[in-house]
């Protein structure tokens, strides 16, 4: 298993690991922004997030899960459900601009067909 990118240490893209290529290396995990995305809403046990994630393997999902708690992105509650931490919430917040973005690119690409 690779390890959990962090600033600081070589990522993908960066021998220096630049916070910025980081956590780019953490978010373009497959199913990393997924999970994210589906415990912005609130606190989630592993079969509910699991389902929420369209079925992904139980694996993938408990590997993605120890990442983003080894990036202290996600905690538990206090009922043992998945949540994102202050640094997970602030996360989502700033990928909530880009999905807007993208809303716009889309209309926009659409437009021009």
């Amino acid at each position: 298993m690779t390890s959990t990118p962090a600033p600081g240490t070589p990522v993908r893209g960066s021998t220096t690991g630049r916070p910025v290529m980081a956590a780019l290396d953490l978010f373009g995990r497959r199913w990393t922004l997924r999970v994210l995305w589906e415990l912005r809403g609130g606190a989630l046990g592993f079969r509910p997030l699991q389902h929420r994630c369209d079925g992904m393997s139980s694996s993938v999902l408990r590997r993605r899960l120890l990442e983003l708690q080894e990036a202290r992105l996600v905690g538990r509650d206090a009922q043992d459900a998945y949540c994102l931490t202050p640094l997970g919430q602030e996360a989502c917040a700033q990928l909530e601009g880009l999905s807007r973005w993208s809303e716009r690119w889309a209309a926009q690409l659409e437009r021009s067909d």
